[in-house]
């Protein structure tokens, strides 16, 4: 296996935006338990929530 070089691109479309929410203690509740329910993280539970709300306004 070759090491990667410093500084590759590793995906074509990277993750560079950074956005910070603030939760209620219940709403991250909710968020934790969807992630564990899921095996996914906390971000990925809300990549799902915003296309699936995307999907919706669309119809």
């Amino acid at each position: 296996m070759t090491p990667l070089k410093k500084g590759s691109k590793l995906t074509q479309n990277p993750r560079n935006v950074r956005l910070e929410i603030r939760l209620t203690q219940s709403e991250n509740e909710m968020l934790k338990d969807c992630a564990e329910s899921l095996e996914t993280t906390k971000t990925n539970v809300i990549i799902m929530g915003i296309k699936k709300v995307s999907e919706e306004l669309k119809k």
